[in-house]
């Protein structure tokens, strides 16, 4: 009998799950923290994480940073201004970074006192929020810009995160953007989770978002989320939640 293709889906991803599950042990025994961060295009994502890394290398912390394109290193290019150990990761028309890819680039690459290590995913709130990479911390941005809507549209991304960033809170005027609504979009989805508001160019949030992320690698609790990316939990349940049907 031939395989649907959800059977196959579930296959790829399961394999991803155990992937992802031994690198986050072989990375916890190393004392590295990985943070995963997920974004649409254009939500200032590599402008705050440049400003986030900058502030890290400032403060004498082991940082570096992978981030993911389908062509192009000018992503790894602005990072690299911080000061920290930064590597392009290019996927070739992939719209998603899997375990096997990190491990690779962990395994040649990754300075050996890192203890954080950034991994900005492929702009995308689809596909990147089904995939484990092992990560200690799953951050999901989103600008004003995108509309207060979005955590009902892309449930399984809002659902699995364990932070959410508002990002370039400075246009929330100018957008119409409407904050409380975007709040309790954002509680219906992944009930207890913490949002913080950054202006990246401004500033504001920069050392918020690294004191979170320097709390986790030392071992402060994490939120857990409806949805948490391991172990694995698919798209029925992020559209029961996106229904209200899940509590």
């Amino acid at each position: 009998m031939c395989e649907s293709m959800d059977d196959v889906t579930q296959a790829v991803l399961a394999k991803n799950d155990g992937l992802a599950a031994s690198l986050r042990d072989d990375l916890t025994g190393r004392g590295v923290t990985v943070v995963n961060l997920l974004s649409s295009p254009g939500s200032g994502k590599t402008e705050l994480l440049g400003r986030v890394l900058a502030r890290a290398v400032e403060r004498g912390v082991p940082v570096a940073a992978l981030t993911a394109d389908l062509a192009t290193e000018n992503d790894a290019h602005r990072l690299a201004r911080s000061g920290a150990p930064v590597k392009q990761l290019l996927t070739d028309g992939l719209c998603h970074l899997e375990a096997r890819q990190l491990r690779g680039h962990v395994e040649s690459w990754l300075p050996a006192d890192t203890s954080l290590l950034f991994v900005e995913n492929v702009g995308n709130l689809v596909c990147p929020a089904s995939y484990d990479l092992g990560e200690s911390l799953r951050i999901v941005l989103m600008a004003v810009t995108e509309g207060e809507d979005k955590p009902l549209k892309y449930p399984t991304a809002f659902g699995s995160a364990q932070l959410v960033v508002l990002t370039k809170t400075d246009l929330a005027e100018a957008a119409g953007f409407d904050e409380s609504a975007f709040l309790a979009h954002v509680q219906r989805v992944n009930p207890g989770v913490e949002v913080l508001r950054s202006c990246a160019r401004g500033g504001e949030g920069v050392d918020t978002v690294l004191e979170r992320v320097l709390a986790v690698r030392d071992g402060a609790p994490l939120h857990r989320p409806p949805l948490a990316p391991h172990p694995h939990r698919h798209d029925d349940a992020a559209s029961g939640l996106a229904a209200g049907r899940v509590s």
